[in-house]
């Protein structure tokens, strides 16, 4: 069992670390925007579309790396109080009935959208560079399926706990 928990949260991990280093090139745009900008006074077309993107897909891509290190926020009053088997069962019937299906039903929409994107040639109309918009659709699509796949692992965690196992 604890081969297929790692095997399941080895995708969204390193997906999680593409995203975090996202933020390399989104500091370095934003900087090659500020001096081209004020110093040259010659400001991009590209940087504030790009910059608004590469936000959005560090945020998205980090989201099931976040479950896996445990780091969302919660509200933990009473939680924290409970005995381990009790919260184990509130996470695994939180995400088997509420959080899981609605995940995959959004991931299965977004592999719709980001398919229509790609095949529509579709450009976002945000700013004069008007970037295509099929690989920050896909972002999404991937993000929510790690997501996805993140949750499994989580709730044989806790059915674990939830059957003798330690916390």
């Amino acid at each position: 069992m604890d081969g297929l928990i790692r095997a399941l949260e080895r995708l969204p991990l390193l997906v999680g670390i593409v995203g975090g280093w996202l933020v390399a090139p989104l500091i370095l745009g934003t900087c090659y925007e500020v001096v081209s900008r004020y110093v040259f006074d010659r400001p991009t077309i590209w940087a504030f579309e790009a910059g608004a993107l590469l936000t959005g897909a560090n945020f998205l891509l980090g989201m099931a790396y976040t479950l896996r290190e445990g780091a969302h926020i919660r509200v933990e009053a009473f939680y924290d109080l409970l005995p381990a088997r009790v919260r184990a069962g509130i996470d695994f019937f939180g995400y088997l009935l509420l959080a899981f299906p609605f995940v995959c039903w959004l991931t299965w929409g977004l592999n719709g959208h980001w398919l229509r994107a790609l095949h529509s040639n579709e450009h976002s109309g945000m700013s004069a560079y008007n970037m295509v918009m099929w690989p920050i659709r896909l972002v999404f699509f991937v993000s929510f399926l790690m997501l996805a796949l993140q949750m499994l692992a989580e709730m044989i965690k806790r059915a674990r706990v939830l059957f003798g196992a330690k916390a």
